[in-house]
C-alpha cells in the first residue's frame, strides 16, 4: 500500500504549473477496491487558452470516475486543472486530454469528463467523454451514460 509520505505534493507548500503538465498528476491505492464506488471532482474555476485567439475559456470542469486500484489525489489534480491556465486548445480537446491523462494515471473501472465552458460570441460548448474497462458491466454504463447524459439538462440561467 502506498504511504502518505509517497506523495510529493500533499502537506508541502504549492507551486503552481503556468503550462499544461500531467506529471504533477498523484493517485494513492483506493482502499476499498471491492467497492464500486463514484468519486466525484466539481471544478468550478477552470481556465485555458483559445487556440486561436489567445482569450481566455472559463468553464466548470465535472470528473466522475469508478476507481480500480487507484485514487488521484485531489491537491496534485487541482494543479493539473490549473496547469491549463496558459493552455491553448479547443473545448473538445481539453476534456479529452483530462479523461485520458486520467485513464493513464489510474486505469479507473469507468470514467467521465464534462466540461460546461461559458459562452463566447453568444455561444457555449458543453463536450462529454468517457470511458470504461473492458468488463461487460462497465462498457454498458459507458454506452447507457454517453446516450443519455444531456436528457435532463440542467436549467441554465446563469451563462
Amino acid at each position: 500500500m502506498e504511504r502518505k509520505d509517497e506523495l510529493n505534493i500533499l502537506g508541502k507548500k504549492t507551486n503552481y504549473e503556468f503550462d499544461y503538465n500531467p506529471n504533477v498528476l498523484e493517485r494513492f491505492e483506493n482502499r476499498h477496491p471491492d467497492n464500486d464506488y463514484f468519486i466525484k471532482f466539481n471544478c468550478p474555476e477552470f481556465t485555458s487558452l483559445c487556440p486561436i485567439t489567445g482569450q481566455p475559456d472559463f468553464a466548470t470542469i465535472y470528473i466522475s470516475y469508478i476507481p480500480d486500484k487507484y485514487c488521484v489525489e485531489s491537491k496534485s489534480l487541482k494543479l493539473y486543472l490549473f496547469s491549463f491556465r496558459n493552455h491553448g486548445d479547443f473545448h473538445e480537446d481539453v476534456v479529452n486530454i483530462i479523461m485520458k491523462d486520467l485513464i493513464k494515471l489510474l486505469n479507473p473501472r469507468y470514467i467521465e469528463v464534462w466540461g460546461k465552458f461559458l459562452p463566447r460570441g453568444g455561444l457555449s460548448i458543453d463536450p462529454y467523454a468517457n470511458y470504461s474497462n473492458d468488463e461487460k458491466r462497465f462498457k454498458d454504463m459507458k454506452e447507457y451514460r454517453l446516450l443519455n447524459h444531456d436528457l435532463n439538462p440542467e436549467k441554465i440561467d446563469n451563462r
